[in-house]
């Protein structure tokens, strides 16, 4: 049991929380002759380790789910969902879009999809509810920032609110608010062109460079906030 409390320690402190990159930039700082314990100066070593940290996870995390998420193409995901029913098929809906992370543009036409296959309205919305909320990259993400514990919870609450959501709407009987021509409009079930190996790598540099570009300002910022608060806030006022 000690072996693997050290692993996990090892593995969530200097693999996901980086702690060698923390000391690394901070003998940087010290060797061009800053002090340390000035404010100024561990605001930087913070914003500068945080900057690179969260940028590091964020890249390798998109590229691995971008990877996972070429073998599921809503095609896909639609006929695995096909055999389930009940709260069951609630379930599998919430599971399943934790590895296949579509994001919410990506709703409506996943929405029409499934719904003119035939899948019950809740199970489609357990999906549609899951599917940009919870995925592994949250996970490790929030792993490495605050904990295990929040990260847990976090997706456990994601599921449940998924499941009830959808849940919920199946009991509600809301399929009569559904536009007819999209219940009935029928589903062509096309399969997606078989992917190589490499094709499913230029996708997911593809998107580690698309979302790079649009959340890196958003890192800066945040980053900026944390330090600021971290060395200048009294931790009694937060």
């Amino acid at each position: 049991m000690q072996v693997i409390k050290a692993i996990w320690d090892f593995f969530q402190n200097e693999i996901l929380g980086m702690n060698w990159l923390n000391e690394l930039v901070g003998s940087g700082l010290s060797a061009l002759g800053l002090d340390l314990s000035n404010r100024w100066v561990a605001s930087a070593q913070l914003f500068v380790y945080d900057t690179i940290k969260i940028t590091l996870l964020l890249c390798s995390l998109i590229f691995l789910i971008s990877y996972i998420q070429s073998y599921f193409p809503p095609e896909r995901s639609k006929r695995i969902l096909g055999r389930f029913r009940g709260i069951g098929a609630n379930t599998v809906a919430a599971l399943l879009g934790t590895v296949t992370p579509f994001c919410s543009c990506s709703s409506i036409p996943i929405f029409m999809g499934f719904t003119s296959a035939g899948l019950p309205l809740g199970v489609t919305f357990s999906f549609l509810i899951s599917s940009p909320m919870v995925d592994l990259g949250s996970l490790v993400l929030l792993m490495s920032i605050f904990g295990t514990p929040v990260a847990v919870l976090y997706v456990v609450l994601g599921l449940v609110i998924a499941v009830v959501g959808g849940t919920i709407i199946e009991k509600l009987k809301m399929e009569k608010y559904v536009e007819s021509f999209i219940s009935k409009g029928g589903s062509a079930d096309i399969e997606s062109p078989e992917l190589t190996r490499r094709d499913r790598v230029v996708y997911a540099k593809e998107q580690v460079v698309d979302t790079f570009k649009k959340v890196f300002p958003y890192i800066l910022v945040g980053v900026g906030i944390g330090a600021a608060i971290h060395n200048w806030i009294p931790e009694e006022w937060v």
